[in-house]
């Protein structure tokens, strides 16, 4: 169908004046700007007029200079480019001042310039999620990517350029990004950063360059050996090699070869003559590699001591008549060697019977032996009495709380979705944490009081999911037979193979992985009936999951305009139920109004940090999102906060609302999804609502 005809000059003036009226005055017309965009073709001017209005909205006076130059920048740069420079510089008004995005958008010339060669860029923030699961696929130890010059890793944390856009496809330049995070991977995961490397490169610092060239010719036939597909994948990358050098480096693509080697013949080579330059191969930094690793030893070796404590008490309690300091059962361990993607086969015993750890704790255990290799004695000992409990899961990282408690203590900043946009408005939102202060001390009690009998049924129902026994089959030792194996197994026999040891059936007890996040409405329409509910909700089920176990944090949130939101603490992850928490429950009170993007995607980032199997994030509100005047109601506010949402699943958590409002049906599915919210018609069974609610979704 061919395209309408383009309006007209006199069609322009009229829509322009109707968006840009806060700015226009005798000397800045609409009519100077109808000729330009009237000679565009309909479909660019629908895109002017549309980005006019969404600019609009935050500025007339910068939406009227974007109109003034639109035919400009659409010839330039088409109506990609031309969105992308648009949103560069109301990226610069969110952030700093008029004055700046007005710099920003007549900087044309020089974006035109950036985009031409950007059309084909792949940025690292725009990866980095799809990056960081590639690299917990490979490795099972979570591995954070960050933005630094050139690609190299600490072990912790693999760094790799913001940009890449040496490559005419964004596909290639999307590999080369790979190819430089899946090498930063196999140096920790083969045995780049042992003892020796650091020795030879303090005494030769002038080989580093050629040794992590050719450890990365040893570790792509490593990876090769593991990883056929992705060594492919790198072959695409590197230049060829002369006859010589592929011949010195002929040794290295064996599958024995070692760091040892690869520093042999870096001594060997010329330091004035560079290496060849593979794209994805970047410098090598020992020093910041022992740093990282000397906490991540210290930090994993007391979380698997007390994995080790809870597995002893567990067959104290299973046998009663040994105490847990008596006798020399003691837990020791057997490692083979690594395979060939360099993972290590293990098996435990306690008083030479073999144990299995539990699920959650195997990517531990598979982390220390990538350090290690071996499972040290002093990491077989099973923490002492009194040893704490981990709040945040066996990997807990007390330097990555410790990163974190900054923004939770003060003041954060985050982005906000702007749908008319399609792109974030860049640190808009400014979020104050502080604790609730403590309320009436007979809150509780009375709570208690009247929820008692319903209490006593909520805390034997929840006793009922403290956990299971999951039947494990194929198992070289346990209580009974396995009939399945039992039968290959002597067909096996009959065909003359050896009968296989795993022929027996052992019960497991399972336990819960999960870490909860209850995020609760604290606006001024909470206030009164439906205020008490949620008090009398959040009490009832903090003494319920007392019994259960599950690691759970409680933060309300409020606020007014984007730069007074509110988030306030009720009971962090680390912190037990106690007087305290029991007097902030009593505390929370009404406050402003409901801006939940921001408070969404604040705790999502508490939450992320726990090391669970499961995260939920539960949210008790009584409305929509709502702030103070007409931006974020609406349309814009449920679009921020959907996005929200979508970051949060990103990230692996599981959001759920649980809401009062009436016509939670006309917004609820499309920012939950439909199976994720459920409707409390009466705000009196709102408090066992709560707990049967969350009773159903970790069941």
């Amino acid at each position: 169908m061919a395209e309408p005809a383009p309006l007209s000059p006199g069609e322009l003036e009229d829509r322009l004046e109707e968006l840009l009226e806060a700015c226009l005055s005798s000397r800045r017309t609409a009519a100077s700007l109808a000729p330009g965009i009237a000679e565009l073709a309909r479909s660019e001017q629908a895109f002017v007029l549309h980005w006019a209005g969404v600019v609009a909205r935050s500025s007339a006076e910068l939406a009227y200079q974007f109109a003034a130059l639109a035919p400009r920048a659409l010839a330039l740069v088409g109506e990609r480019g031309a969105q992308a420079w648009l949103l560069r510089a109301m990226d610069v008004f969110d952030r700093e001042t008029m004055y700046a995005a007005s710099a920003a958008l007549k900087d044309l010339p020089r974006f035109a310039q950036e985009w031409a060669s950007a059309s084909h860029a792949v940025r690292l923030e725009d990866a980095a999620r799809v990056l960081e699961l590639f690299l917990c696929g490979l490795s099972g130890r979570p591995l954070a990517v960050a933005a630094d010059g050139e690609p190299w890793t600490d072990t912790q944390t693999v760094y790799l350029p913001a940009r890449v856009g040496r490559f005419a496809s964004r596909e290639a330049n999307f590999l080369a990004l790979k190819a430089m995070a899946a090498l930063a991977w196999a140096q920790a995961r083969f045995g780049t950063f042992s003892d020796a490397l650091g020795a030879a490169l303090a005494a030769r610092p002038e080989s580093m360059r050629w040794a992590a060239f050719l450890e990365a010719v040893r570790l792509t036939a490593r990876i090769g050996h593991a990883l056929p597909g992705l060594a492919r994948d790198l072959a695409r990358l590197e230049a060829p090699l002369d006859a010589a050098l592929e011949a010195l480096v002929a040794p290295l693509r064996a599958p024995h070869a070692t760091v040892a080697d690869s520093l042999a013949l870096a001594a060997r080579c010329d330091p004035s003559r560079p290496p060849p330059a593979w794209c994805y191969v970047g410098p090598l930094f020992p020093d910041r590699v022992a740093a990282a690793r000397v906490a991540r030893l210290a930090r994993e070796r007391d979380a698997f001591r007390l994995v080790l404590a809870r597995m002893r008490d567990e067959r104290v309690d299973a046998a009663p008549s040994r105490s847990a300091g008596e006798g020399d059962a003691r837990f020791s361990a057997a490692v083979s060697e690594p395979d060939v993607t360099g993972e290590r086969a293990f098996q435990l015993y306690f008083d030479g019977v073999p144990v299995a750890p539990p699920a959650d704790a195997a990517n531990l255990v598979q982390s220390i032996l990538q350090d290690l290799g071996e499972l040290p004695p002093d990491y077989l000992e099973p923490a002492g009495p009194g040893a704490y409990r981990p709040a945040t899961g066996p990997a807990a990282a007390p330097e990555r709380d410790a990163a974190a408690s900054p923004a939770e203590a003060g003041v954060a900043v985050h982005d906000e979705w702007d749908f008319a946009r399609k792109h974030y408005r860049r640190g808009w939102c400014v979020l104050r944490s502080r604790d609730v202060h403590p309320g009436d001390p007979g809150f509780v009690r009375r709570t208690l009081e009247q929820y008692r009998g319903e209490l006593a049924g909520l805390r034997r129902a929840f006793e009922a999911l403290r956990g299971d026994d999951r039947v494990q089959r194929r198992q070289p030792y346990g209580e009974a037979i396995d009939l399945d194996a039992a039968v290959a197994g002597f067909a096996d026999r009959r065909a003359g193979r050896e009968l296989p040891e795993r022929l027996f059936v052992r019960r497991q007890r399972t336990e819960r992985s999960i870490a909860v996040m209850f995020l609760v409405d604290m606006s001024g329409s909470t206030k009164g009936w439906i205020n008490d509910a949620e008090r009398e909700a959040l009490v009832l089920l903090a003494e319920a999951l007392e019994v259960l176990g599950d690691r759970y944090a409680i933060y309300g949130f409020s606020g007014m305009t984007r730069k007074r939101c509110e988030l306030f603490r009720v009971k962090r992850f680390d912190e037990p139920y106690g007087p305290a928490v029991r007097a902030r429950i009593a505390g929370i009170a009404p406050q402003d109004y409901t801006r939940m993007g921001v408070a969404i995607r604040h705790v999502s980032g508490l939450l992320a940090r726990e090391e669970a199997r499961t995260r939920l994030l539960v949210t008790l509100s009584d409305g929509k999102p709502d702030d103070f005047g007409d931006e974020y109601r609406g349309e814009y506010g449920i679009e921020d906060t959907r996005q929200a949402l979508v970051e949060a699943r990103r990230s692996g958590i599981h959001p759920f609302c649980i809401t009062i409002d009436a016509e939670a049906r006309d917004y609820l599915p499309h920012m939950y999804g439909a199976a994720n919210y459920v409707l409390v018609n009466e705000v009196r069974r709102l408090p066992l609502a709560v707990a049967n609610v969350y009773r159903r979704l970790t069941a």
